[in-house]
């Protein structure tokens, strides 16, 4: 990341407050975290600048199109450019069968998870294309190739459609100096893991059925976002890396 300008949405927390932390670890020359709570962002930034980049939290609602817009602009004319961004804002419903779900968990879940994608996508474009470089890397989940648990319907739909947006985004583009790729967590300790699994048994009950035997951290799915979104991955262009622990090959 030596250098790079970076931009990290729902980085307040979880994967995204891991990835953040790592991109300044690894010689960011700026990290910009993007989020809706201000507390968790700001602290997220004050880390970052610790580390040694420089660092702003822009509060943002990554479904309005205007925030984005704002959020790309404020990167760019702060510290004048965008290398890198890693799209990982989202959203899971509730388990719950698909006849008991309403229109209003849909427009959620659809909104926050592809509806964003669309909006970062567009605008980070918009600022890197021009340059003919640039690097972004899109979170998405083993949900999207795979759905692991009846009552999460929407969820794993939405994914899949990220996954099919990214695809498209990265065949784009890649012809004009931009690569994107996506990476699709498995069971990884966030709070958003956490209370899925509330609802469906155990944290150890879920982590004995990972051929790992044990759930993930978001340091190492940091690690694969870090090095997709670096030169050492200068050859994968659409690609969907799974930090899942083996699940999808159990």
């Amino acid at each position: 990341m030596g250098g790079r300008v970076c931009l990290i949405t729902g980085g307040g927390s979880g994967i995204g407050r891991a990835t953040a932390l790592m991109m300044a670890a690894e010689g960011a020359a700026a990290v910009v975290v993007a989020g809706r709570r201000s507390g968790e962002g700001e602290a997220v930034a004050e880390a970052c600048r610790a580390a040694g980049a420089r660092s702003l939290f822009v509060r943002t609602d990554v479904t309005n199109e205007e925030d984005v817009e704002h959020l790309v602009k404020t990167t760019v004319e702060r510290f004048g450019r965008l290398d890198v961004a890693f799209n990982n804002a989202g959203h899971q419903e509730r388990h719950a069968l698909m006849e008991t779900q309403g229109t209003d968990v849909f427009d959620t879940v659809f909104d926050t998870n592809v509806r964003a994608v669309f909006l970062c996508l567009k605008h980070q474009l918009a600022a890197m294309l021009p340059r003919g470089s640039g690097s972004i890397v899109v979170n998405t989940s083993v949900s999207g190739i795979r759905n692991p648990n009846p009552g999460l319907a929407l969820y794993s739909a939405s994914k899949a459609a990220v996954i099919s947006l990214t695809r498209s985004a990265a065949m784009e583009c890649a012809p004009r100096g931009v690569r994107i790729n996506a990476i699709a967590p498995g069971r990884v300790v966030t709070d958003m893991m956490m209370a899925a699994v509330a609802g469906v048994g155990r944290i150890d009950a879920v982590a004995k059925g990972l051929p790992l035997r044990r759930m993930g951290r978001p340091e190492e799915v940091a690690e694969a976002v870090v090095w997709l979104a670096s030169d050492q991955s200068a050859y994968v262009v659409g690609h969907v890396l799974a930090a899942d622990g083996g699940f999808l090959a159990a």
